[in-house]
């Protein structure tokens, strides 16, 4: 292991190692963000309004697909920490092998199936037809380097797993480099159109995959499979990260069924008001970044721990990272308050007033209720981590239920200010459920984990008790026996 690098999050304080291993993270949602921001700005400000409505358009459908690709990937992570957390690292290789295989059907399964009906869903979705060119261009690309992204979610999620955030982040400086300049180059030198930024973003992955591959390669001997045996597909190990694995993504994607329908009742107020729920939520996703991190942060914290039979430090680390994210979460919603339509102006021209407030509202608006998206990632990320999927899915269902509400019933009669509150509603309706799912499950686990110490004692303490029994006897025969042989 690459010690300089590693953090075992079954130690120390559980706050200070929270916040360790979440600021990496955070730099890199920063940067992943930053050049999907930067992608949208230069849409916006070099190609025009149409272009960035259609790339916009594409927005919950994008999150529907890459959404379930990346929870999948997350959910295959998972088992990883918790055998690194138990120290038992020949089932973590074989979890790691199995992982790249059940990465890579999956990954070619979605990419064919979505690439062949793209058009299909821009259509279903009710896309303009003045925007439909470029949002067909830009989202069969990325579905076409679906691949791409899975792999590089899944080594550099490998590598967080074992306790290095730090080593993602630096590959993703390069990569975000590489990404801004190819950004601007597509656009005002080759002219390429919306196609440029998305050809940007997976060139990009591309070379992160290609350093986190060799990261592992150089730096984690325990991921080195060397019998060949351990590349064995195993029911066993499949059937793990499918169970962790797949409700994550249909966690993911069932709350972008809930976009893909508000979505669709954004577009049939028109393309200005997609382009400003569009440039909106782009700036939103990146102020939402830390509470990202957090949750991030907590899946591995609390696989870790599951894995090292330490509940309690689990409720503790969820405390310091909502209190955080609240904390955070205040401070931003003043600053937003008083600078959202000054930030717009990255997205938007100038001479484009309503569109400039209407995106400026959005923000705000989400931004009063960030304290709610706090816990629902710090909470869900937790119960994931700690192995109940199954909780996060009801979660993702509550949440697509409240978008779609929002999109069939309140927009048609409230118009756009009722998009602003979609998410904030979303929120609050996961967190009814997911507070007290975690109380639960940690009662479940506490259970579980004191009925295995009580087995462990059985099946050491009864022994030694039995053997002491022998000894003790066999001691006072002889001293019997010695005692008769003296007396005369």
């Amino acid at each position: 292991m690459n010690k300089s690098s590693d953090i075992d999050l079954t130690v120390g304080n559980p706050g200070k190692v929270i916040l360790r291993f979440c600021i990496p993270i955070l730099l890199t949602s920063l940067l992943q963000n930053l050049y999907s921001t930067i992608d949208t700005i230069v849409i916006g400000q070099f190609v025009g309004k149409e272009a960035l409505a259609g790339v916009g358009s594409t927005g919950a459908v994008n999150f529907l697909v890459i959404g379930f690709c990346m929870g999948l990937c997350m959910g295959f992570v998972i088992p990883i920490a918790q055998f690194y957390g138990a120290k038992d690292y020949l089932s973590l290789r074989k979890t790691y092998a199995n992982s790249i295989w059940v990465s890579l059907a999956f990954g070619l399964t979605i990419t064919v199936i979505v690439c062949i009906f793209c058009r299909q869903i821009l259509l279903i979705m009710m896309t303009p037809v003045e925007v439909m060119a470029p949002a067909y261009d830009y989202i069969f690309l990325i579905f076409a380097g679906i691949p791409i992204t899975i792999a590089y979610n899944l080594l550099a999620g490998t590598i967080r797993s074992l306790g290095d955030s730090k080593s993602p982040l630096i590959f993703l400086i390069y990569a975000a480099i590489i990404n801004i300049g190819f950004d601007i180059l597509s656009v005002t030198v080759f002219h390429m159109g919306v196609r440029g930024p998305a050809a940007a973003t997976l060139l990009a992955q591309l070379f992160s995959c290609i350093l986190c591959y060799f990261h592992i390669k150089k730096n984690f001997r325990i991921l080195h499979i060397e019998d060949v045996s351990e590349w064995k597909l195993d029911s066993h190990f499949i059937g793990k990260l499918c169970k962790m694995g797949v409700p994550m993504g249909f966690q993911f994607s069932i709350t972008a069924i809930g976009c893909v329908i508000l979505q669709i009742g954004v577009n049939t107020l028109g393309s200005s008001a997609i382009a400003a729920v569009a440039a909106g939520s782009k700036f939103g996703m990146f102020l939402q970044c830390p509470t990202d991190a957090l949750g991030s942060t907590m899946s591995t914290y609390a696989g870790q721990n599951v894995g090292a039979k330490k509940i309690d430090r689990i409720g503790q680390g969820l405390r310091f990272a909502v209190i955080s994210g609240c904390i955070y979460s205040i401070v931003i919603f003043v600053i937003m308050f008083f600078t959202a339509k000054y930030c717009m102006l990255l997205f938007i021209k100038p001479n484009e007033t309503q569109i400039i407030a209407d995106a400026a509202l959005y923000c705000i608006i989400s931004a009063l209720f960030y304290p709610f998206l706090v816990l629902v990632n710090t909470v869900r990320y937790t119960i994931q981590g700690m192995g109940y999927s199954t909780f996060a899915v009801i979660a993702g269902v509550l949440e697509m239920f409240a978008r779609s509400f929002v999109g069939v019933s309140l927009i048609p009669i409230f118009g756009y200010v009722a998009s602003c509150f979609s998410s904030p509603f979303a929120w609050i309706f996961a967190d009814l459920f997911l507070v007290p799912a975690f109380f639960h499950v940690k009662k479940k686990n506490n259970e579980t984990t004191h009925g295995s110490i009580i087995v462990t004692l059985e099946k050491t303490m009864f022994p030694m008790m039995i053997r002491n029994h022998i000894l003790l006897k066999h001691k006072k025969g002889a001293v019997a026996s010695k005692a008769a042989f003296e007396c005369p």
